[in-house]
């Protein structure tokens, strides 16, 4: 009876593991990449990104609905075709269709405004913004808690806008960046700035390169645009993941500590009374030390500087822009 079992068994179809092996290699974000067209909120966290995708979804959701107003979502029952609605309610196979259609439309309608997506890096969360503008959501979530010093989040550290993406290679960061830089740099716009750079399981772009290049593009938007590494009025940010390039124009970069949400709530004697966008030269002459990839993660959870709060560094290798 023992020897005749292992031929009684089933064999299993070739399709059977081949469906196996995709779904393995299917991506978290259940389908859902970064990828070049996108445009959303970037966000590192401490080793807990389910959470930290939690709190993005609560904090986004709170400043969204202050600036925007609240989403308002549709009926489900409306989104029904008439065929839908003539079913047998007695059937239990139609009657568990319709219910599954309505919970993934309710799904998809609750995720429009924000939706999180694979990103591509470990510790990275990327959250899909659709009809609000990225960097004036984030601009007002770092400055309401920079006034406040109400600490919002406990996984999340930085929180980046990311107002447009394209593929990561020089030519094609090129031609991108000739047109979105137009609302800051181009006559009769200018300002000062500075460049940030910083790749993720990317290693064909070199840093010195990509920064040349964009800050070549500028320069010739309107030559009056000027290098600043202690007091600039934008910063440009540039995170490259995988394949993906990832940009920013923001504003008060270095007095909201690289839009790190930890550090932005903490005490500060010489720039809590003071306007964001109204520093005096004094105060925003304080840069930011930049860092390299390993000192990152552990620098951006502790305390920059205990005396009186301040901030004092020199750039070093080629994080910011060098002239």
């Amino acid at each position: 009876m023992a020897a005749a079992e292992p031929s009684a068994r089933k064999r299993r179809p070739k399709g059977h593991f081949a469906a196996a092996a995709g779904r393995a290699k299917r991506p978290r974000g259940g389908g859902r990449q970064l990828e070049a067209g996108m445009r959303g909120i970037l966000i590192t966290c401490n080793m807990n990104e389910r959470k930290c995708v939690g709190e993005a979804y609560s904090l986004l959701g709170e400043y969204g609905d202050l600036l925007y107003g609240p989403e308002q979502f549709p009926d489900p029952e409306e989104r029904l075709s008439g065929s839908d609605r003539e079913e047998d309610e007695d059937d239990v196979e139609a009657a568990l269709r319709k219910e599954v259609g309505q919970i993934r439309a309710s799904t998809e309608q609750k995720l429009q405004r924000f939706q999180s997506v694979e990103s591509g890096a470990n510790n990275v969360v990327f959250i899909r913004t659709r009809g609000i503008e990225p960097e004036n959501l984030v601009h007002h979530i770092l400055k309401d808690m920079h006034a406040t010093k109400k600490k919002k989040t406990r996984v999340i550290l930085r929180m980046l806008p990311v107002s447009g993406t394209c593929k990561a290679f020089m030519e094609d960061m090129k031609k991108y960046t000739e047109t979105f830089f137009e609302p800051w740099f181009k006559a009769p716009n200018k300002g000062t700035f500075q460049i940030v750079y910083k790749a993720r399981n990317n290693s064909h772009m070199s840093r010195e390169e990509v920064i040349k290049e964009l800050a070549g593009v500028v320069g010739s938007l309107n030559p009056e645009n000027k290098v600043d590494l202690n007091n600039p009025q934008y910063t440009v940010v540039v995170e490259i993941i995988k394949n993906v390039c990832c940009l920013s124009v923001v504003r008060d970069y270095v007095l909201f500590r690289k839009y790190n949400l930890q550090e932005v709530v903490k005490s500060n004697k010489d720039n809590t009374q003071q306007n964001p966008s109204c520093l005096t030269e004094e105060q925003n002459s304080k840069v930011v030390k930049p860092e390299t990839e390993e000192e990152e993660k552990s620098s951006e959870v502790k305390q920059e500087n205990k005396n009186q709060g301040e901030i004092q560094a020199e750039p070093k290798r080629n994080d910011v822009l060098t002239v």
